[in-house]
């Protein structure tokens, strides 16, 4: 029941936003705009934070992080710090927004497959967390530590090798995984009891099997694992060596319906089915939850410029496409997104349904958003929008013909029932995507 107000809670404050963007002219300085629902990103991160609460044993440390890559947007990260969660990211320009938005370095995870020097030796100047992913990587480390002792905590990706979702580009505890250091291969095993033994410094493990499409059971299982690892190297060093697991995110999200299913409680509930002990205080823990804190809460809103018939099939025309949703142009049966059909008032439009592809403004034929999709007959004025696109979407632009970034709103409840939006990224302008070009050096290749 809870899970259901919830939903429609979000729905109502989606079909109030859509109204006031219309209203309030958002959508007539650009024909597409990308909305976020402040509140549901709020609740999200409570219902996180409160899943993980009431199932630790007191006292016991817990981190939730958010990876970035998932939203790369200062604003939301300095939204989610003061929501208490802290930053897990991937690269430098991820770091540097992390740092951006106030993130303590205390509350900051480094992960990727490909450091360089620099940036290692950067992190453990500034005592961020992190997780090397290779042998080649550790001996780097090895080198950094002795130089200069750092407060960074730092442990080892491992890869459970428990298998693969049901989006293998996502699945990243396969067999084959770039990932991580192996944990099934022959002797890979006793090689990391062993880097532990030889390192007092390396005080964590760390695991992620994957993002949409991996079911709560194997998520589990990778972090049932992680345990055992731990377990052993502790047992093997005769002391507490290990004391913090990093398990990763990876909570799938419902893109067919406005529910949050699997909630977080269900995936903790999956965790203390599958590995009990994790919960008793031995091991402090770390999160870094992307998609399923952000994705249900963003919407973009894009105007249908045109309409047309061709071949016996109804076309809408809009400005939101392959940029904002390049997931679902390109494997549209693996990002399949819904489609929300307002008339040019902002009202959800009504009427029976016909079979529409929405298409995007790119020039390639693939450039849609839906195709045959059963929709109230849309019209050239008429607004659709595209809900769960929060995270992976508009956030992380993909710049096909030029299209420029659209603005993204944060949007809130205001006074007497109205809505109020804030500025979280203005629209890129002409200028701008020259400059991105190399237009300051237009003569160098003369």
């Amino acid at each position: 029941m809870a899970a259901d107000t919830h939903a429609q809670g979000a729905a109502q404050r989606r079909d109030r936003a859509v109204r006031a963007a219309v209203e309030q002219g958002l959508l007539d300085r650009e024909p597409v705009v990308c909305l976020l629902d402040l509140a549901g990103i709020r609740a999200s991160a409570a219902a996180l934070t409160e899943a993980f609460a009431a199932a630790v044993a007191p006292g016991t440390p817990v981190l939730h992080t958010f990876a970035v890559k998932a939203a790369p947007l200062v604003p939301v990260l300095r939204l989610l710090d003061a929501c208490g969660l802290g930053c897990e990211a991937a690269s430098p320009g991820e770091l540097a927004l992390a740092r951006a938005a106030g993130v303590p370095a205390e509350r900051t995870v480094l992960d990727s497959p490909a450091k360089t020097t620099a940036e290692l030796r950067g992190a453990l100047a500034l005592g961020i967390a992190v997780n090397a992913d290779n042998h080649q990587e550790l001996e780097r480390l090895d080198a950094l530590v002795a130089a200069a002792p750092t407060r960074s905590p730092v442990g080892l990706r491992i890869n459970p090798q428990t298998g693969a979702g049901s989006i293998g580009a996502l699945s990243t505890a396969t067999a084959t995984s770039k990932f991580g250091f192996a944990l099934r291969d022959p002797g890979a095993r006793e090689g990391l009891v062993r880097a532990f033994a030889e390192r007092p410094w390396l005080t964590r493990l760390h695991t992620h099997s994957g993002s949409q499409g991996v079911p709560l059971e194997l998520i589990a299982e990778g972090v049932r694992e992680l345990h055992g690892l731990a377990e052993e190297i502790n047992a093997a060093a005769g002391e507490r060596r290990v004391d913090t697991l990093d398990i990763g995110g990876g909570l799938p999200v419902d893109f067919a319906s406005d529910g949050h299913a699997p909630a977080f409680g269900e995936y903790v509930a999956a965790l203390r089915a599958a590995v009990p002990a994790l919960f008793d205080g031995s091991y402090g823990l770390v999160t870094e939850f992307g998609r399923s804190l952000l994705a249900k809460h963003g919407l973009v809103l894009a105007r249908v410029e045109y309409t047309k018939t061709t071949g016996g099939r109804r076309i809408a025309l809009t400005h939101a496409g392959v940029q904002l949703a390049t997931r679902t142009v390109y494997a549209p049966a693996a990002w399949p997104l819904r489609i929300l059909a307002y008339d040019a008032g902002g009202a959800p439009r009504t009427g029976a349904p016909v079979a529409q592809d929405v298409a995007g403004p790119a020039c390639f034929a693939g450039d849609l958003l839906a195709t045959a999709r059963e929709l109230p007959q849309l019209f050239p004025g008429d607004v659709i929008a595209v809900p769960d696109t929060g995270a992976y979407a508009f956030t992380a632009h993909y710049g096909y013909n030029s299209l420029p970034r659209p603005a993204v709103h944060g949007f809130a409840p205001g006074p007497a029932g109205t809505v109020r939006f804030t500025l979280a990224r203005p629209a890129q302008t002409p200028a701008e995507i020259v400059t991105e070009a190399g237009g300051a050096h237009g003569d160098a290749l003369l």
